[in-house]
């Protein structure tokens, strides 16, 4: 038994130290390339088709997130099952291939719909398009059922749909387009609160952070955002790049952003190269900023935002009611893939100055014991999590071992390091079956393995790794 347990922890370390190797070599190829990886997927995300008419739609679950895919001009229906008092939040991220031409006009548009096909209207905005920049980059729409005091469509429990139609423009690549949906289901309250939005909050400009920047790696998505709290942040980014960076904002709280975007040699104006979006907790589209480029540095800063308070729903300006509950803000920055003809792929240097002013409130109190399945608060936890910069946990690792990367980054261990780190770990085990006689049968110079150099540990051979792996992929039109 012992020399079975042996063997099999001498496999997995083997096989750990390979994929660890191969997931290095890729992220240094793709880096080297200097093509971005692409959008990181929600981890264990069901797929799923849309139907082209509603009673053939399946039904997605609260808390959970999907994928599936929508061709050219395509109109695709999903399915809800809905109480009467819970308000419904979907989310529907459009990632287009890399290399798709887009033009100002593409995009996608989320909404829902009663049992009778009529749509529903709460006053959120449906619609994203890349916009001016027509730079292809994943883009996110959403659309809600608002339930409870003020609602007045769409009020009774029953089998609605998600309508997701994708806007095409003339000259715009036909490609497919992957898709991720996220549905969110928030509770009624205990008991009724005010139906109003605050009419009076501080809406002026503080002065914005200073001190000394500390590096924090940009993640590829929703589900791999670097966590950030309040401080100056800097970060790389190429010419066609999206970086995802989430922010926790508790009740009564609000968020300034700024991003600042390092000076190139070059020459030539883009009048539309950085944008700065954020989302709030249910990836719901708040607001954005963007600027222009010239080689000089320049800067994207969102406009002032109400205080986080359940209330803000009410209000019809997108800015306010975005700002409804607490939990994970989300900022996405996109800096245009046109930078590369005028001042190169980068990566050039971006700076992130994030403020969360005001003292934490009382949550709001939702009905139930349970808490919703994306709680609309700030633990503990979500604070520690923006102080040591932990990632959301959520990606799909993608294809080019990103995963392993990310987990060697976040340690500050270079890629050298573990090089050196993986080749000792193989002299270790050859070591250690050499003096218990144990051979693993098939491996090439291990004890009983056959093979020339029998009883010396093949050492592999890897090039070509680029130790500043980055995350990467291409949010909203500014």
């Amino acid at each position: 038994m012992g020399r079975r347990t042996g063997r099999w922890r001498g496999r997995t370390v083997l096989a750990g130290a390979a994929a660890l190797f191969s997931a290095v070599a890729s992220a240094g190829q793709a880096t080297a390339a200097g093509t971005p990886p692409p959008y990181r997927f929600a981890a264990g995300a069901e797929r799923v088709e849309g139907a082209t008419a509603p009673a053939d739609a399946v039904r997605l679950t609260p808390g959970a997130t999907y994928r599936s895919s929508v061709g050219n001009e395509g109109k695709l229906y999903y399915g809800l099952r809905l109480d009467a008092v819970s308000t419904a939040y979907v989310s529907v991220t459009a990632v287009p291939k890399a290399g798709t031409k887009a033009v100002y006009s593409d995009g996608i548009k989320v909404s829902l719909q009663d049992p009778n096909g009529n749509k529903c209207f709460s006053g959120d905005a449906g619609a994203a398009r890349f916009g001016p920049t027509e730079s292809p980059r994943p883009i996110t729409a959403w659309a809600s059922r608002r339930a409870g005091p003020g609602a007045y469509t769409c009020r009774s429990a029953g089998a609605y749909s998600v309508l997701v139609e994708r806007i095409s423009g003339a000259g715009s690549s036909p490609d497919d387009w992957e898709l991720e949906l996220r549905y969110v289901s928030e509770p009624a309250l205990k008991k009724a609160a005010a139906t109003t939005a605050p009419e009076v909050w501080d809406s002026a400009s503080p002065q914005a952070v200073d001190g000394l920047p500390r590096t924090r790696r940009g993640g590829t998505s929703f589900n791999e955002a670097r966590s950030l709290g309040q401080g100056v942040w800097k970060d790389g980014i190429q010419a066609g790049q999206t970086l995802f960076y989430r922010v926790p904002v508790d009740w009564g709280q609000q968020l300034y952003a700024t991003a600042e975007l390092g000076p190139a040699s070059g020459d030539g104006f883009l009048g539309n190269a950085l944008g700065l979006s954020l989302y709030n907790p249910v990836r719901a589209f708040v607001d954005d900023a963007g600027t222009g480029y010239d080689g000089r540095a320049k800067s994207a800063t969102l406009e002032p935002l109400p205080p986080v308070a359940y209330e803000n729903r009410y209000d019809v300006d997108d800015q306010v009611s975005g700002m409804r509950f607490a939990g994970w803000y989300y900022l996405a920055v996109h800096l245009s893939a046109e930078m590369a003809g005028k001042f190169g792929d980068g990566p050039f240097d971006l700076t992130l100055r994030v403020r969360v002013s005001g003292t934490a409130g009382a949550p709001a109190a939702y009905d139930g014991t349970a808490a919703p399945p994306d709680a609309f608060d700030v633990t503990a936890g979500d604070k520690a999590a923006a102080s040591n910069g932990a990632a959301a946990t959520g990606g799909d690792g993608g294809p080019d071992g990103n995963t392993a990367m990310k987990a060697v980054a976040a340690g500050g261990i270079g890629a050298g390091t573990v090089l050196v780190l993986g080749l000792a770990v193989w002299t270790v085990v050859a070591r250690r079956r050499a003096a218990a006689g144990a051979g693993v049968p098939g491996v090439p110079g291990a004890p009983g393995g056959g093979g020339p150099g029998e009883g010396t540990a093949p050492v592999p051979s890897v090039g070509g790794v680029n130790a500043r792996s980055r995350e990467s992929g291409p949010p909203r039109a500014w």
